[in-house]
């Protein structure tokens, strides 16, 4: 009867016996299959989860870049402004020092302009000279205020004295005692003119 057995085949669905018969803890076929499953299933358990780490990933790297330009864009334009701040100032301290430097000059202008005024400098070395400075200063923007006949203006007239006219209908300048002078916007030294004003 031994011999009978060895000639039948072994069923699959038996656990695998060793050598000596006993039984053996291989994995049998359905094992292995379920374990392909399960390893199937964490493998795409593994796929997914790495796609949500990739996304969430992707949008955290989106919104760094969006804020790294925000950032650089405002920063653009603090510097723009501070560019333009600087190159305001320089320019009003560039017109400061021109204006400071003219102010201590005019003296010497008010005495040429009277000398010319009495015909002193007419064919003289000075009446060059006069006019080498009044080009310098033009050069650089310097015009002359307070004309007889204007209207008065507080900003650019200084009133040293007032002139009730019976023809006058409003404050006008009557004389100009000294010349004041501007230098862009910048007043730098005000008129001093004698106003003519209405009768009381």
């Amino acid at each position: 009867m031994a011999g009978k057995n060895h000639g039948e085949p072994r069923d699959e669905q038996h656990e695998p016996l060793a050598d000596d018969g006993a039984s053996t803890d291989a994995p049998s076929s359905d094992d292995l299959i379920a374990a392909e499953d399960a390893d199937v299933e964490v493998s795409e358990t593994d796929n997914s989860l790495d796609a949500d780490i990739d996304h969430i990933l992707s949008e955290a790297g989106q919104r760094e870049i969006e804020e790294y330009r925000d950032r650089a864009a405002r920063a653009e334009a603090e510097l723009a402004n501070f560019r333009t701040r600087v190159e305001r100032d320089r320019a009003a301290n560039r017109e400061a020092v021109i204006a400071d430097v003219i102010r201590s000059l005019l003296p010497a202008i008010d005495d040429l302009d009277r000398a010319a005024a009495h015909g002193d400098l007419e064919g003289s070395p000075l009446e060059l000279v006069a006019q080498k400075l009044r080009q310098a200063f033009e050069r650089y923007g310097l015009a002359s205020v307070g004309v007889v006949g204007e209207a008065f203006d507080p900003a650019f007239h200084q009133a040293i004295v007032q002139l009730p006219s019976a023809e006058a209908t409003s404050q006008t300048v009557a004389d100009v005692i000294e010349v004041g002078y501007v230098l862009g916007d910048r007043l730098v030294r005000p008129a001093k003119v004698a106003v003519s004003v209405p009768q009381s």
